[in-house]
């Protein structure tokens, strides 16, 4: 069976067509035990390590559940249509967010990548992206 391939691997016509968009709300990263502490329907986002599971759900879905939600995180995705065979562009904006002193989380979907920078933060977030697509 040969992997599917779906997006751009380009890298320069990937950053022209980066369109960061901030999806609306407010994220919590979550440890959580093996076990059932909150319905997977109100989870975004798991990976499973040794030590638990590592969730990322909304603020209030935390708050609700009795999870830590202190550290609150905006969630951006890059629009474009990348390829998890492209080469370069998680380097190119962490190395970009980075001289601009953002954090940054980077979660890789099939369709697209998925960023998540403290709140505080989003906004200079953006900027920093959306100037990466204009020089792309």
């Amino acid at each position: 069976m040969r992997p599917i391939k779906s997006g751009l691997t380009d890298l320069t016509a990937i950053l022209a067509q980066l369109e960061p968009v901030r999806r609306p709300g407010e994220y919590v990263y979550a440890t959580l035990p093996y076990s059932n502490v909150i319905p997977r329907q109100f989870t975004c986002m798991e990976m499973i390590e040794e030590e638990g599971i590592t969730a990322i759900v909304e603020a209030p879905i935390a708050q609700k559940y009795g999870l830590d939600s202190r550290e609150r995180f905006a969630w951006i995705t890059l629009k474009v249509p990348s390829s998890l065979f492209s080469v370069g562009l998680t380097a190119v904006f962490s190395n970009a967010l980075a001289e601009a002193q953002i954090p940054c989380n980077v979660v890789a979907g099939f369709h697209h990548d998925h960023l998540f920078v403290p709140v505080k933060e989003s906004s200079r977030a953006l900027e920093v992206l959306h100037q990466l697509q204009a020089e792309g």
